[in-house]
C-alpha cells in the first residue's frame, strides 16, 4: 500500500485580503498569491472580473474551511456606466449590440434608483459563471449560444449616485450575494431608454474585511527582492488576517485548552454555566482567541462540523 503524498507547501493559514489591479483574473490571482506564500491551499471569496479592480479576500491553509461565510458576506462596489450602448458583455470588453443617442439627466438617474434598492428581481449577464444545464453561461456565450437565464432575487441595500456626467454615471452599491453589477447597469440603461455597459468597477469592502486591509499586489511582489526566504516568508506571512476575522458575524464562545482537545479529536463539549448560549445553529469556539471549531449548540452541548489546526 503506498505512502498518502505530503502535501506540497507550507501549512500556513490566514486571509490575505488582496487590493486585485485591473487586467488580472481571480484565478490567477489566487495562484500568485498560492505561490508567493508557498502554501499547501488556497482559494478566493467571490470572483473579481478581469476588467474589475478591488477587494479580493484570498484564503490560505485551514482559512479555505471559512470561504462559504466570506461569499455569503456584503460588498460595496463603485462602479461607472457609460450610456448610449449596450454590450454582449455588459461591460468594455463585448460587441456594441444596442445604441442610443439619448442621455439621462441627473433627476431622470436619481428617480430611478428606489427600483433597483431592496429586494430585485436579476437576471444574470450572458457571460456569467452561472451553470445553464450543467454549463457555464460564458462558454455558452463564447459558443455563440444565447440561453434563457432565470431571473433571481438579490438584495441591493444602498445604491448611492455620486456624479452625473452627460455620457455617463458613477454609483455605489451596497449588495448582497449574487448580485451583478454588469446587470445593473445593463437595466438601468434599458429604462432610462438609452442603454448603458460599465466602463469601470471597484470593489471596495467584503464583509467583515474593511478596506484598509487590502494589500496592493506590488507590495507583495516587492518582498521577492528579499533573498533569505524565511526572512521573505516572515514579511508575507505579517500581511496574513487571523483566519477566525472571517466569522465575525458568528456567536462565540470561550473554551479551555481541555475542551479545545476534544473538539479537535470530533467530540462534542458541555457547555456549563447561566449564561451559556442555549441553541445555535452555528457559532464558533475559541481557546486562548484562536479558532478551534464551528459547530452546532445544542442541548447543552457544542458539537464541532469544521475543525481547524
Amino acid at each position: 500500500m503506498s505512502k498518502p503524498r505530503k502535501p506540497k507547501g507550507r501549512p500556513v493559514s490566514g486571509w490575505l485580503i488582496l487590493d486585485k489591479p485591473l487586467d488580472f483574473g481571480s484565478t490567477e490571482a489566487v495562484g500568485k498569491i498560492k505561490w508567493l506564500f508557498n502554501a499547501q491551499k488556497a482559494g478566493h471569496a467571490g470572483t473579481l472580473d478581469p476588467l474589475a479592480s478591488g477587494m479580493l479576500p484570498i484564503a490560505l491553509g485551514d482559512a479555505t474551511k471559512t470561504v462559504p461565510y466570506v461569499m455569503d458576506g456584503r460588498k460595496i462596489y463603485e462602479f461607472t456606466v457609460s450610456w448610449g450602448e449596450e454590450r454582449t458583455t455588459d461591460d468594455l470588453e463585448g460587441e456594441v449590440t444596442a445604441s442610443s443617442d439619448k442621455r439621462p439627466t441627473e433627476e431622470d438617474v436619481r428617480a430611478l434608483l428606489p427600483k433597483y434598492t431592496g429586494t430585485i428581481e436579476q437576471i444574470p449577464p450572458q457571460f456569467s459563471a452561472i451553470k445553464i444545464a450543467g454549463e457555464r453561461a460564458y462558454d455558452l456565450a463564447r459558443d455563440g449560444e444565447v440561453v434563457e437565464i432565470p431571473a433571481r432575487e438579490v438584495e441591493i441595500f444602498r445604491l448611492t449616485l455620486l456624479k452625473s456626467e452627460q455620457d455617463r454615471a458613477f454609483f455605489e452599491v451596497e449588495c448582497g450575494k449574487g448580485t451583478y453589477v454588469r446587470a445593473l447597469a445593463r437595466d438601468m440603461g434599458r429604462d432610462l431608454g438609452c442603454f448603458g455597459h460599465i466602463s469601470g468597477l471597484r470593489r471596495s469592502f467584503v464583509a467583515p474585511f474593511a478596506e484598509e486591509k487590502m494589500v496592493p499586489l506590488e507590495a507583495l511582489i516587492e518582498l521577492e527582492k528579499i533573498e533569505d526566504r524565511d526572512e521573505r516568508l516572515a514579511a508575507l506571512d505579517a500581511y496574513l488576517v487571523d483566519t477566525g476575522e472571517a466569522l465575525a458575524a458568528l456567536p462565540q464562545i470561550r473554551i479551555s485548552d481541555d475542551q479545545a482537545h476534544r473538539l479537535k479529536m470530533g467530540n462534542p463539549i458541555i457547555l456549563r454555566g447561566r449564561d451559556a448560549p442555549v441553541a445555535e445553529p452555528e457559532a464558533v469556539a475559541l481557546a486562548g482567541g484562536k479558532l478551534i471549531a464551528i459547530g452546532e449548540i445544542g442541548q447543552g452541548e457544542f458539537r464541532p462540523k469544521r475543525v481547524f489546526a
